[in-house]
């Protein structure tokens, strides 16, 4: 079982942004909502991810057997689950276990562990649901059930902001030097599809940023999600910005994460299904991905 790859080397701050949101495009599944933004720093659109099919309302199940649900989560994999000062557990995950449970109408309790020994205490009965960023795959798929995917880490290209790249197609990069982390799907994605590419491979996401900044490369190709926040982030010192995509083939990078069930568990995974739908449909996903991701990895 692994997770996605997406741990940030720290916490970040996260600011509030005045936004004045539209939507633009219907969400159909597998796509994005593409919201437009207008804040001091933000960039000229954000997308919010959106797995689920409005055309496909979930019917609301029973929950008479259910008066609470127990999530697990992670001590450690900021800014999805960690612990806060005060020691409680905070996080995008853990406010969206939080929504879940208002939308049921149900207790919530929600206790963190190591990620190591998150599936056992599922399958001894130590609780109902984890909601840690677990990957879903074939291998966790024989462990586990899942709920719909809510988000997914999609690769993305970096740029630095006065590069004359625009247009992120294979045919427009050909010699153009792209750092890649040495071993990643991105690098066999690259040499799989952008073949006129000179992919450059580091041995860190860290090594690989610096070359970006410092001009050995033209692109920087990796995790969105990563890329996002140090885009975000002082680090970067407002070097660069995203180009093209994002990019969501699931055969590199990977089906998306769900909330996960002890199998068989059809009355919560099929609560968790519609729960996720209603907080969607209500603009409170959208309300939390921006609170998180200003600057988004779609």
């Amino acid at each position: 079982m692994s997770r996605l790859p997406m741990r940030s080397p720290f916490v970040l701050a996260f600011g509030f942004f005045a936004l004045t949101l539209c939507f633009c495009l219907a969400v159909l599944l597998g796509g994005t909502i593409r919201i437009a933004a207008q804040a001091i720093g933000a960039e000229p659109a954000v997308r919010v991810p959106g797995f689920w099919d409005p055309r496909r309302r979930p019917e609301r199940p029973d929950l008479s057997r259910l008066t609470v649900i127990r999530f697990l989560t992670e001590t450690d994999y900021p800014p999805f689950n960690f612990a806060g000062q005060d020691g409680n557990p905070q996080g995008f995950n853990v406010d969206l276990a939080r929504m879940i449970c208002e939308e049921l109408k149900l207790g919530c309790t929600i206790q963190m562990r190591r990620f190591e020994t998150l599936v056992s205490a599922l399958n001894e009965n130590r609780g109902d649901a984890v909601i840690a960023s677990i990957a879903m795959s074939p291998e966790s798929r024989a462990r586990l059930d899942f709920s719909d995917p809510y988000y997914r880490t999609p690769a993305r290209f970096v740029a630095r902001r006065d590069s004359p790249v625009e247009e992120v197609l294979p045919e427009r990069l050909e010699g153009r030097k792209v750092a890649v982390v040495a071993g990643t799907a991105h690098e066999a994605y690259l040499r799989a599809l952008f073949t006129e590419v000179e992919v450059r491979p580091y041995p860190s996401a860290e090594v690989a940023r610096l070359a970006l900044r410092r001009g050995d490369v033209d692109l920087l190709f990796a995790d969105g999600i990563s890329l996002a926040f140090w885009l975000n982030g002082t680090d970067s010192e407002n070097c660069c910005a995203f180009r093209g995509g994002p990019y969501l083939d699931s055969r590199y990078f990977g089906e998306g994460v769900g909330i996960a069930v002890k199998r068989g568990n059809d009355t919560i995974r099929l609560a968790l299904n519609w729960a996720l739908f209603r907080v969607w449909e209500q603009g409170r996903f959208t309300d939390l991905w921006l609170r998180y991701f200003p600057i988004s990895p779609f």
